[in-house]
């Protein structure tokens, strides 16, 4: 078993704080993140393998897919970048809970029904203040477990932010709470890709390299999901070649 593949104990770390909070936001962020680990930690069976591929300091986007509303509360208490925050679609706002938790996580507010400079803004400085961002390249939450198309926002930030990606395969949050509420144990595997530096964009054909990077992010994500969950990806020509680099296929 190679350490790309050995599961890695739940635990929080205070690393990768470059800027931190004010103090009492800092404390609040801090007593939340211990709850959740001890929740995720009773109450599911989550495994993090690949972590040494997540920068234990600086800027990073770490892009994942998006099946589940505690995707976000799992990336949250990851063994690496403490100082995680991710980019959380506005429509939650109407919820109590999801805000307050977004709030206290330090999140940032989306509004995905438009190009939301504001929030990208955000999300660049939140980078170049050497903190790690979840972002899911797909943009919503997928209700059949599958990849969606990916959209280019991911690439267009971290060519902005000058950042490295790391794309992140997250399986099992689709039915943790079902399970949880049925007092079954809830299985979680979250694995953590290479990090990729996107090379620059051709002047000549800048809308090509756009497609083409964001389709590299989502394959190598669906290169860390099982075959189920590739969806849009499953038959992709680039998914196929990184299963073959890995002796999977």
């Amino acid at each position: 078993m190679t350490s790309a593949h050995r599961p890695n104990i739940l635990r929080v770390k205070d690393q990768g704080r470059t800027k931190p909070m004010d103090d009492k936001r800092e404390l609040e962020r801090n007593k939340l993140q211990r709850l959740v680990a001890y929740l995720i930690r009773h109450l599911t069976r989550t495994e993090y393998y690949g972590i040494e591929n997540l920068p234990p300091t600086g800027g990073v986007i770490v892009a994942t897919n998006h099946v589940s509303r505690l995707d976000i509360p799992v990336l949250f208490v990851n063994p690496v970048r403490a100082d995680i925050t991710a980019l959380v679609a506005d429509k939650y706002l109407k919820n109590p809970f999801i805000r307050w938790f977004a709030v206290k996580a330090g999140g940032i507010w989306l509004d995905r029904t438009k190009a939301d400079f504001t929030a990208f803004g955000q999300a660049l400085a939140t980078l170049q203040s050497g903190r790690a961002l979840g972002i899911a390249p797909e943009g919503t939450r997928s209700k059949t477990r599958q990849l969606l198309e990916g959209k280019p926002g991911v690439v267009l930030l971290a060519h902005r932010g000058r950042v490295p990606v790391v794309p992140v395969g997250v399986a099992g949050t689709e039915t943790a709470l079902a399970k949880i509420f049925t007092f079954r144990t809830a299985r979680i595997q979250v694995r953590f890709g290479k990090s990729i530096r996107l090379p620059p964009f051709s002047r000549e054909n800048r809308d090509e390299d756009l497609k083409r990077q964001t389709e590299e992010i989502m394959c190598q994500i669906a290169a860390l999901l099982p075959a189920e969950y590739r969806g849009f990806y499953a038959d992709h020509p680039r998914l196929k070649e990184i299963l073959a680099e890995q002796g999977e296929e």
